[in-house]
């Protein structure tokens, strides 16, 4: 039996009604993308790819579907997928944390891991698929649309949410495989195909237990800078700043014997208290690094010259940094530790000219002025005192430490009562 040639679609007149859509849609996603760019916060911001679905792939689904609607305006309509969006995070717990952020932000019709489901010798790449309504302050308000008929509710936006990595892998697989129907039949190529997919997950998750690790570190630090900082307000001022570091978490989940491991674990006793053990740990890091590796010397020198000021060895504190500044001369917060030491051993004229180095480097420091005033102080130098006093309560700077001194450098002067 033949069909009646009046009811097979037209691709002409397809063709037509999606190219009337195409720059409505193209709208939609930039209005999209825009709420995406100012809500969504991550630690390494996202960056975004959109489509909307090509014309010759839109046409071969729409006739492999719904063949019947193809000749009428609902012909366009029957598919849900015409825009897409990628945002593109750079560590794979971004994935989960943005997906949360648009769970928030949007009417979400569907969320599938797509590739979840593949065994480790097939070829696909996880990523998160999120299908969401589109929301009415994102539809084009330009008059230009104005002969289009609204969309019906089923027309949804999809967010695929990928790493840089899986994103990669996606853009090649389609044009390897998907686009061109491709299964390869060889069995080394298809190892091949099954071992890139493997080092591209394996450096994925590589990348994201270097960010773990790099975190944890910098809490560690953080609040050791924090307890040295204190230590030396104890010490300089005549009352207790009363900042108290929070407490965190220390368990190392890393494994032991690693340069990175140990600095770790020094820190991590630096912090609980255990400063022979943290200073016997940044020992075994100095001797197991050569000298030729600057920048590690340099670090674990000031780590363990802290350790030495939470000790009371003020001199070997000051012998560290001393050799870390050797090896990087940039270190600005470690010329300020040098000062500190000359500080509180009374070696005022050697403190500012630590200070002066760091403020060289880095003149937005307002603890460092206000070191510096301290210093300036004591030697009698009252004028270069306010100036900087003056220098840190514009960056910044406002404490009861600030006015105590100001007190002091007026009486000094012969300015107060």
């Amino acid at each position: 039996m033949n069909s009646d040639i009046n009811t097979l679609p037209s691709k002409e007149n397809i063709k037509k009604l999606y190219e009337s859509y195409s720059g409505y849609f193209s709208e939609i996603l930039d209005n999209v993308v825009l709420t995406l760019r100012e809500k969504i916060s991550l630690m390494s911001q996202p960056t975004y790819k959109t489509r909307v679905k090509s014309f010759d792939s839109y046409y071969r689904k729409i006739l492999r579907l719904k063949p019947e609607q193809c000749g009428n305006r609902e012909g366009l309509l029957c598919l849900t997928d015409m825009m897409g969006i990628r945002m593109i995070c750079a560590f794979l717990e971004d994935i989960n944390i943005a997906l949360d952020q648009i769970k928030n932000l949007f009417d979400i019709k569907e969320v599938e891991v797509k590739g979840a489901e593949k065994n480790f010798s097939e070829f696909g790449y996880e990523s998160v698929h999120v299908l969401i309504k589109i929301p009415a302050d994102c539809f084009p308000s330009s008059a230009e649309y104005d002969f289009l008929p609204p969309l019906p509710d089923d027309v949804v936006c999809e967010i695929q949410i990928r790493t840089i990595l899986q994103d990669a892998w996606a853009e090649v697989e389609h044009e390897l495989i998907y686009k061109t129907e491709f299964s390869p039949f060889d069995m080394p190529l298809r190892r091949k195909l099954a071992s890139l997919n493997a080092s591209l997950t394996l450096a994925d998750i590589t990348f994201q237990e270097i960010r773990d690790y790099q975190k944890k570190l910098q809490k560690e630090i953080e609040e050791r800078r924090n307890s040295f900082y204190a230590k030396a307000d104890n010490l300089l001022n005549e009352k207790n700043s009363g900042n108290h570091p929070a407490e965190i978490q220390r368990v190392s989940k890393y494994v032991q014997g690693t340069i990175d491991d140990l600095l770790l674990h020094a820190i991590q006793a630096h912090n609980a208290g255990d400063l022979d053990e943290a200073v016997q740990t940044y020992t075994r890091i100095i001797d197991a690094v050569p000298d030729s590796d600057r920048n590690v010397v340099a670090v674990i020198r000031k780590h363990r010259g802290m350790a030495y000021f939470a000790l009371n060895e003020y001199d070997k504190a000051l012998d560290d940094f001393k050799v870390s500044i050797e090896y990087d001369s940039k270190a600005y917060r470690t010329y300020y530790y040098i000062g500190i030491v000359n500080s509180i051993l009374k070696r005022y004229e050697d403190a500012v000219e630590s200070f002066t180095k760091s403020l060289e480097l880095n003149q937005f420091q307002a603890h460092t002025h206000f070191r510096r005033a301290m210093a300036y102080y004591e030697l009698s130098e009252c004028e270069n005192a306010m100036s900087d006093l003056d220098a840190a309560v514009r960056l910044g700077m406002d404490s009861d430490e600030c006015r105590f001194l100001n007190e002091k450098i007026v009486k000094k002067l012969g300015m107060g009562m």
